[in-house]
């Protein structure tokens, strides 16, 4: 199976794990592997390589790109699992990490996943394929509910609008495709909205974010991450939103953090010590060729953090 997926900030993420000849890396999110490969191509015979994703159509991607190549070991989990995946690898440490969080090109492009609100199919966004779908989320959960994650996932400022207008639609039949929510996202709104662009962008993220734990899975991951460094091993994320960016820059600040006794304390007394520095100071961002080339690049952002 074909699994396209263009990756972001490309060489800018590579060059942030300073690859060792020698060293052991996990790719968190494999996705079609194109920055798997970057790390091959760095990395010797005794070098070592983990992928690991969510999606069967990555896995199923990855491991025929990377068929017969001793160095690279291929796993379907979440990434939250990275510890237990190494602990069975019998590996007590590792020199790198990627996480590239978000939903893939292959999943937004694929019609069938239902991630897209430009192409008909069945409302589902999982990435893992199994478990319970968008569509069973606007139809068995209250407004309150609903208003909610489009609130605090999507930011949506039209929120309760939506989620009674999806609760009133349903009562006639259950919302089942991605046109289908998509048009009563489209109704609920005001018109100024509709022209402001496609107003069930934010929803659909929202729902995305829900149906997969995504937040939930990024707090969890980035710390199982940073325990499997070894010292002076990096940890690189490339996020896609705010709400995202947020959770890694918070983590990686406190990471960073040291002494956190009150500036009239003659000496520390709290014995904190930072566990990690930032490699960058600001978060990298894509270049205007790039933006050129890939509009999707544009809110994406990469953090990097050493550990020490």
């Amino acid at each position: 199976m074909e699994f396209s997926h263009i990756p972001v900030l490309f060489e800018e993420t590579i060059a942030s794990l300073d690859v060792k000849p020698d060293g052991v890396y996990v790719d968190c999110t494999a996705g079609g592997g194109n920055h798997s490969a970057a790390i091959l191509q760095r990395l010797r015979e005794n070098g070592r390589l983990i992928c690991l994703d969510r999606d069967p159509d990555a896995i199923a991607a990855v491991t025929a790109r990377f068929s017969g190549d001793g160095r690279v070991s291929v796993i379907q989990t979440k990434y939250s699992a990275v510890a237990e995946v190494l602990a069975e690898l019998r590996i007590a440490a590792v020199d790198g990490i990627l996480m590239d969080i978000g939903v893939s090109s292959h999943q937004v492009d694929t019609a069938e996943r239902g991630f897209s609100f430009h192409k008909d199919a069945p409302l589902d966004m999982r990435m893992s394929q199994d478990g319970i779908t968008a569509a069973d989320l606007c139809n068995t959960m209250t407004w309150q509910q609903l208003a909610e994650i489009f609130t605090r996932y999507g930011e949506e400022k039209f929120s309760v609008r939506i989620a009674k207008a999806i609760c009133a639609a349903r009562q006639d039949r259950p919302v089942s495709t991605t046109f289908e929510l998509a048009d009563i996202i489209s109704r609920a709104v005001p018109a100024a909205a509709r022209r402001a662009g496609h107003p069930a962008r934010k929803v659909f993220q929202a729902l995305r974010i829900a149906v997969n734990d995504e937040l939930g899975e990024l707090e969890r991951g980035l710390q199982a991450a940073f325990e499997c460094l070894k010292p002076e091993g990096r940890l690189s994320v490339i996020t896609f939103h705010s709400l995202e960016d947020r959770i890694v820059k918070q983590t990686m600040a406190k990471w960073c953090e040291g002494c956190t006794c009150p500036p009239e304390f003659p000496v520390c007394v709290c014995g904190n010590k930072p566990r990690a520095r930032l490699l960058h100071r600001k978060p990298i961002v894509p270049s205007e060729e790039e933006l050129e080339r890939n509009p999707r690049s544009r809110s994406s952002k990469l953090r990097t953090c050493v550990r020490l």
